[in-house]
């Protein structure tokens, strides 16, 4: 079964079992993959989907930030709790350890001496990574490599 399916399966399961937080969140990321599919005028790969996924994470981490400024925490443990029923249709994440060998490769095989060469090694660190890690763990482990 690919992951769309999966994904509407598990909306129709979380509708019966009455799980309103769930329902919605999974609906947003129906929703948020078919505008995609609009927008390509095609259906999505896996790989897009988990795309989709990781934009849907990362935008509920930005607004965690923002509900905790505003002393919203109510708001702000809502969204935890939507990002932990997403991060089940992700792949297993890499560590920070995993991150660094492939970090460290990849150095090696740019050739990269400095920090202006971390466009090059972020680059070859994102294809080999496949979206198994995130962008700006990522981020800190080149320039923590690339530092003096």
């Amino acid at each position: 079964m690919d992951l769309k399916t999966t994904i509407k399966t598990d909306i129709k399961t979380a509708m019966k079992a009455g799980e309103p937080l769930k329902t919605g969140c999974l609906r947003m990321l129906i929703a948020e993959v078919q505008k995609r599919e609009i927008d390509k005028k095609s259906p999505l790969d896996e790989a897009e989907i988990l795309k989709a996924i990781s934009s849907q994470i990362k935008q509920r981490n930005d607004s965690i930030e923002a509900f905790l400024k505003g002393n919203r925490q109510d708001l702000a443990d809502k969204e935890k709790s939507e990002i932990e029923f997403l991060k089940v249709y992700l792949p297993t994440q890499l560590t920070e350890a995993e991150i660094m060998v492939i970090v460290v490769d990849a150095i090696k095989e740019t050739g990269a001496t400095q920090a202006q060469d971390m466009g090059k090694v972020m680059k070859a660190v994102l294809v080999k990574t496949g979206g198994r890690a995130d962008g700006k763990m990522i981020n800190e482990c080149v320039r923590r490599k690339l530092q003096p």
